[in-house]
């Protein structure tokens, strides 16, 4: 059993490292708003994580998978999604480079205000690019990620220690992928952390918002144009 668990851990781990949607959002919200909200955003992809965790020992991930017309609305969902975040980063980015000095909307010195509670999340560009709450991005994001129930009811099967019931196994084996998630993903929100005086030069910051934006939109394009 400790084989099994140990080759999952090598699998999910490289399906945890590879860039994709959730890396884009975190870098965003990091960029953006600062490392505690996108600590708060990985939050709510291991979360999202977890809700497709339970979908898939409930069944109900395989019908999706298994359903075209409900596979293509999930994913339409998630492509424009994503597809709106990247827009609106890129909207606020160049409200913020055009915006006049000493309007409180430049990107040196201004704050964000997350639209829940009216108080300032850190340096950011003071444009209000990320308000709303940042658990509920990182979780819409991944759960509107189609691609999740495909992977969940396809390899963790593959992966699931023969002794255990399939249950239990499955669930620990979400567990496993959902902390694997949360390190790495909080790990390099603090990286980006340690980069923080660099990234937010106004040349730099601008930089990164339009690299996040349309990074978010090709990967909304991608996930609309990708079969199962």
């Amino acid at each position: 059993m400790l084989t099994h668990f140990a080759a999952a851990i090598g699998v999910l781990g490289l399906l945890t490292i590879v860039p994709g949607p959730d890396m884009a959002v975190v870098t965003r919200r990091a960029i953006a708003a600062g490392p505690a909200d996108a600590l708060r955003t990985v939050g709510g992809i291991a979360t999202g994580l977890l809700v497709w965790g339970a979908l898939t020992v409930a069944g109900l991930a395989a019908v999706l998978a298994a359903s075209p017309a409900a596979y293509l609305a999930v994913k339409l969902l998630g492509a424009g999604y994503l597809v709106f975040l990247g827009v609106r980063a890129l909207w606020h980015n160049r409200r913020a480079a055009t915006a006049p000095a000493g309007t409180g909307t430049g990107t040196e010195t201004g704050t964000e205000t997350d639209s829940e509670t009216g108080t300032g999340t850190g340096a950011g560009t003071g444009t209000r690019a990320t308000a709303g709450s940042p658990w509920r991005t990182g979780l819409i994001s991944n759960v509107l990620n189609p691609k999740i129930a495909v992977s969940y009811t396809g390899l963790l099967p593959t992966l699931a220690p023969p002794r255990l019931p399939t249950a239990w196994a499955m669930t620990l084996l979400v567990l496993l992928h959902a902390g694997l998630t949360l390190a790495w993903l909080s790990g390099y929100v603090l990286l980006l952390s340690k980069a923080g005086p660099v990234l937010r030069t106004p040349r730099v910051h601008r930089a990164l918002g339009w690299t996040t934006g349309v990074v978010l939109i090709g990967f909304g394009l991608a996930v609309a144009t990708t079969s199962a």
